[in-house]
């Protein structure tokens, strides 16, 4: 299991690397919610997504004689951008497996970056994972999990670990609850292990799009289930899990609760992310975004962190987004007549 030394030793290693993001209060949030809504602006991070730590962790720990022959990774695109910037900070070759129908702006930006690419013939990012851990095994590459190695898990942790040290800055007194988006609970295992030591009242809220939440079923299941996903906007946090996922033993002892909001609320939270602070966010941190309102208006009084994990998406998809967000601003209108 993983623990909060390995957090703050992933820390110290990548800390010079990467961005101490900024825990902001959201006014128009909290207004909104009658509760105190803070929000850790992973958006900000350097490659645009909190993946860039959980990556560097794994890379800077490799050997030599591992990192000689380069790192092979599946991604639906975040963490492929990650994993191909720590490949070019420690110079070694990297290979990413993507979905067909990755975010063509991610699959871009994962080319500029060297890496190769390869596509596999599905749109399950589990598939691309299943291929690229075959070509690890034939090639001796490291395969390098987005969230199914306890290393990487260690790096995702960091947010919490600032959040923890951010909160008190602020001098919020405690936090009720912290809000994480969830796909294959990288980020949220190490957010929740480092909570559990440094900040164990608070309560560990797992979001996930209604249409694709494969770890909220399986917590529910008690066992690695596989779900009957729809689209989603929230492309970060999608496909089905390995069946030895270390996360889930991690979600299931530590994440107290989930919420999973509509592709509606999904969209309605990056368009408010717009008009309330004039920063643009991807699917994924509006999930998060659309949970804590949820959790928000529950729990009126609390005081609540939401992890906003992303900021990459393409001009094509925020209009795809925008488009819905009013769809359902409209549907909730009529429905309160």
């Amino acid at each position: 299991m993983l623990k909060p030394s390995d957090i703050e030793s992933a820390h110290k290693r990548i800390r010079e690397h990467i961005e101490v993001t900024p825990l902001i209060a959201s006014r128009p949030m909290s207004e909104r919610s009658g509760s105190q809504i803070f929000i850790k602006t992973e958006h900000r991070q350097r490659t645009g997504s909190f993946k860039i730590r959980g990556a560097l962790n794994a890379i800077l720990e490799l050997d030599d004689d591992g990192a000689t022959l380069g790192v092979v990774t599946a991604s639906s695109g975040n963490h492929g951008i990650a994993v191909a910037t720590a490949a070019g900070i420690r110079n070694i070759g990297c290979v990413v497996y993507l979905p067909n129908g990755a975010s063509e702006s991610k699959v871009a930006a994962i080319r500029r970056l060297g890496a190769e690419i390869v596509f596999v013939d599905s749109t399950d990012a589990a598939q691309a994972e299943t291929a690229a851990r075959a070509e690890a095994v034939a090639t001796g590459r490291y395969y390098l999990s987005p969230y199914n190695d306890l290393t990487v898990v260690a790096g995702q942790g960091t947010v919490g670990l600032e959040v923890v040290a951010q909160a008190a800055e602020l001098g919020i007194e405690s936090v009720d609850a912290i809000v994480v988006s969830v796909g294959g609970g990288g980020l949220i295992s190490g957010v929740a292990t480092w909570l559990a030591e440094h900040s164990p009242n608070t309560r560990i809220v797992g979001a996930s799009p209604v249409n694709d939440m494969a770890m909220a079923a399986s917590v529910t299941a008690g066992t690695i289930v596989d779900v009957a996903a729809s689209p989603t906007i929230s492309d970060g946090t999608a496909g089905g899990l390995e069946p030895d996922a270390v996360t889930f033993p991690i979600c299931e002892r530590r994440v107290t609760e989930w919420i999973t909001p509509s592709e509606g609320q999904i969209a309605a939270a990056v368009a408010a992310m717009i008009d309330d602070h004039h920063e643009l966010v991807e699917g994924a941190a509006g999930v998060a975004l659309a949970a804590g309102a949820q959790y928000a208006s529950c729990n009126p009084g609390s005081s609540i962190i939401v992890v906003n994990c992303g900021a990459n998406i393409s001009a094509t998809a925020t209009q795809a987004v925008l488009h819905l967000a009013a769809r359902h601003q409209s549907t909730v209108s009529r429905r309160s007549i």
